[in-house]
């Protein structure tokens, strides 16, 4: 009754096996490619274009600029010309200084000074500009003497948009003001953020990288430029997790690049009752025009199917150097073992309930 019972219906499991889905690979003209994955096979993979994503964050390297800030479009000048002179044209007649705030760089980069009329100040540092204004009163007002401030507007600001403890947007104190110090002044990176991606959008280009990377090297601490904006966000690249594993969930990369040996960490291994490390996969689907018919230089089919087995040496060595990308499936198959225990575990059962049935017929009778 037992064996009956069992081949009339299926067994339930937690995870398919290793051979019920790549069976049709064995067909004359399967929909999908499967490539086991060796030491031999990996630099070949290797090459293959990426997915899920572009492969690398492209960023912007750190390049040194001058300590003091330029003026530009937008930016506030304030004035104070200082003269001596009986009857001074620049100065009223009770006072040997006039005061002239708030002259907006116009968009030509010039400021109007009465009597020189537009003075170009745009790309100057302030001590050029007070030098320019002061040489071109020279032959109006000969002792004049120039006091000038800048005030930095929307094209020497950059804006700090998210991801940290308190964003907003901060004029540039120089030219060298870099991307490190404009979070610091926001506060540093937010703590509710577990994978910091920081993005800088430049001209209409998005620059990103992972903020480990930007903290571990000085060289990718760049220099920003006015109208500069800044977000500091969760990077949302996942792989699935799924089978007889440590947790069947989406598995956010805790760094720019992952291997099949560090993805299996992140989740939390196999089971050691259920899965068959002879049998741990890796789906990934291409696009159309990655297809190639020699298979060498990118996938035979849009469907790739990877095959791990952890229990050699080759295979353990090749888990360590297969990347995982961004939107992969990996799969623990159900080990046959488990599929034989249950069933012996099953037939056990009934024979137990068989000779429980049977020694009570047989105190019935007695």
């Amino acid at each position: 009754m037992a064996f009956t019972l069992v081949s009339a219906c299926t067994l339930p499991r937690g995870a398919a096996l290793r051979s019920e889905i790549v069976k049709e690979s064995e067909q004359e003209d399967p929909t999908f490619a499967v490539v086991p994955v060796t030491r031999a096979t990996v630099p070949y993979v290797a090459k293959w274009p990426v997915t899920g994503w572009s492969g690398s964050y492209h960023w912007i390297g750190a390049t040194r600029a001058p300590k003091s800030n330029i003026i530009a479009a937008g930016d506030t000048i304030d004035l104070v010309i200082w003269d001596n002179q009986e009857n001074s044209l620049i100065t009223p007649t009770d006072a040997k200084a006039v005061t002239m705030n708030g002259l907006r760089v116009s968009a030509n980069g010039t400021i109007f000074v009465p009597y020189v009329y537009d003075v170009v100040v745009r790309g100057l540092t302030p001590d050029e500009a007070r030098e320019r204004i002061q040489s071109q009163l020279e032959p109006i007002v000969p002792s004049a003497q120039v006091q000038l401030s800048a005030t930095s507007g929307q094209d020497n600001s950059v804006d700090l948009v998210g991801g940290v403890n308190a964003p907003g947007s901060f004029p540039m104190p120089s030219r060298d003001f870099s991307i490190l110090s404009l979070i610091a002044l926001g506060g540093g990176i937010s703590p509710n953020i577990e994978n910091p991606l920081v993005r800088l959008q430049r001209s209409g280009t998005t620059y990103a990288i992972r903020a480990e990377s930007l903290f571990e090297n000085a060289s990718n601490n760049t220099t920003l430029r006015g109208g500069d904006k800044v977000i500091v966000e969760d990077d949302t690249r996942t792989f699935m997790a799924l089978g007889a594993t440590g947790t069947e969930s989406l598995i956010t990369f805790p760094k720019e690049h992952i291997t099949a040996m560090e993805a299996l960490s992140l989740i939390g291994g196999i089971s050691d009752n259920r899965a068959n490390p002879k049998g741990i996969l890796i789906l990934r689907e291409y696009s159309p025009r990655h297809l190639r018919a020699d298979g060498l230089n990118g996938p035979s089919r849009q469907q790739v199917i990877f095959t791990l087995d952890l229990t050699t040496a080759d295979g353990l060595f090749a888990a360590r150097n297969l990347a995982v990308n961004p939107d992969d499936t990996v799969l623990a198959t159900e080990s046959p073992v488990t599929t034989v225990r249950t069933i012996a575990e099953l037939f056990g059962t009934f024979v137990g309930f068989g000779t429980t049935v049977n020694n009570a017929s047989s105190s019935g009778g007695n």
